[in-house]
């Protein structure tokens, strides 16, 4: 019984693809995974959209949306109906085919990363060798799209507001990368699910065996999360769509439909990143502890996804945007070289795994504090030099 529960949604894809002729029931299968991940995550995106604006009107002191439907709950259906029929307005001067082909080409390829992901035991679309190769790959389309969507426009607030991005989304792709590295060194691949198999077991009976239970995962799973947060176009790294100063940065000249597949790829992006921030530190699909292990696995991998997305959405309640300086002198004054130093913590880790007992593990994790502290201070230092004076700005008079 609890087997069947586990794998549930497989014995059901199994079960339709057995009444279709042998010869196509590998694209019936793969038919059946395309649409229950479309469905799975079009659902998260509607129920993330109103459960923000829920949980940010209840940190502000302010009612979210509560006027259509029960409680409001039908706002994501009155939203998706508005974008669908709003003018959609090209300028004259803008190039007709890249301002049509921009949301698409950040939408699709999103819907891919899903792919590798082990959403729980043996819930895999695809079983990569170099699953995380394929993920980043995919991932790094979304600076084309961007940056088609700006030029295309033909607008200068467009143009620098996709320039904007561009920078900001390779300056913390080289974080994100670097914090990865220590995973695949500890697991030995690159594949996901084998990852995921890597942080099974326990510590001492009675800890998980996850990566962030190391100081070196740990250090890795903020990088990564930082790093993810700045990819992902969320406050407080949403400078791209400065609506201050920018109107809405490459946005600008996008309304109605495609407006609406540029915010479903954000939410989608966002989705990815925290899929894999699961996979790869706190242990996929495993249940936290032993006598638990008969929730069946892709409830788990559900609640952490939903923690981390809950996580996302506080900070962006409590965080304000970052100045452009600000937001590059972090990423490469700051996250790259601390990422760079966790590689060596990794290292030291492994070179003392001899010590097994419970205080040989305590002075591991001495041991790996230390070697990040140090680094961690001075170069908080580093990026406060400079800025400790009052800013002077002149206006025209």
């Amino acid at each position: 019984m609890i087997n069947r529960a586990d794998q549930v949604f497989v014995l059901l894809q199994h079960w339709l693809a057995g009444f279709a002729p042998a010869v196509v029931q590998p694209l019936v299968l793969m038919l059946f995974i395309i649409v229950g991940l479309m469905t799975v995550f079009g659902n998260c995106f509607a129920l993330t959209t109103i459960m923000e604006r829920k949980i940010l009107g209840r940190m502000q002191n302010r009612l979210g949306p509560n006027r259509v439907g029960p409680f409001g709950l039908l706002q994501p259906m009155a939203d998706g109906l508005k974008m669908i029929i709003k003018e959609d307005i090209v300028p004259d001067s803008a190039d007709k085919v890249l301002h049509f082909l921009a949301p698409l080409a950040l939408t699709v390829p999103v819907w891919l990363a899903f792919s590798v992901l082990p959403f729980g035991r043996n819930m895999s679309a695809l079983q990569l060798d170099a699953g995380i190769l394929f993920f980043f790959a995919i991932g790094s389309s979304s600076e084309l799209a961007v940056f088609m969507a700006g030029w295309s426009s033909q607008n200068k607030y467009s143009l620098v507001g996709a320039m904007r991005a561009v920078a900001q989304m390779i300056s913390y792709e080289v974080p994100l990368v670097l914090a990865t590295i220590p995973i695949l060194m500890a697991a030995s691949s690159l594949s996901l699910p084998d990852i995921v198999q890597a942080q099974s077991g326990y510590v001492l009976g009675c800890i998980p065996h996850w990566f962030v239970f190391t100081p070196w995962g740990l250090a890795g799973f903020a990088l990564f999360m930082i790093a993810a947060t700045a990819e992902s176009n969320r406050c407080p790294f949403d400078l791209p769509e400065g609506e201050s100063e920018l109107i809405a940065g490459f946005l600008t000249e996008y309304s109605g439909f495609k407006y609406a597949l540029f915010f479903l790829g954000e939410y989608l992006g966002l989705f990815a990143v925290t899929g894999l921030a699961v996979t790869l530190f706190l242990g996929g699909w495993h249940a936290p502890a032993s006598w638990l292990e008969w929730i069946p696995s892709w409830c788990w991998f559900a609640v952490k996804f939903g923690a981390l997305i809950f996580l996302f959405i506080w900070v962006r309640a409590t965080l304000p945007r970052l100045r452009m300086d600000q937001l590059m002198n972090f990423a490469w004054k700051f996250l790259v070289p601390l990422a760079l130093v966790n590689l060596f913590v990794a290292l030291a880790w492994w070179l003392s795994g001899a010590w097994h007992s419970p205080a040989g593990l305590g002075l591991r994790w001495l041991l790996g504090a230390g070697l990040l502290a140090v680094p961690y201070v001075w170069l908080g230092r580093g990026l406060r030099h400079g800025e400790s004076g009052l800013r002077q700005y002149s206006y025209a008079e």
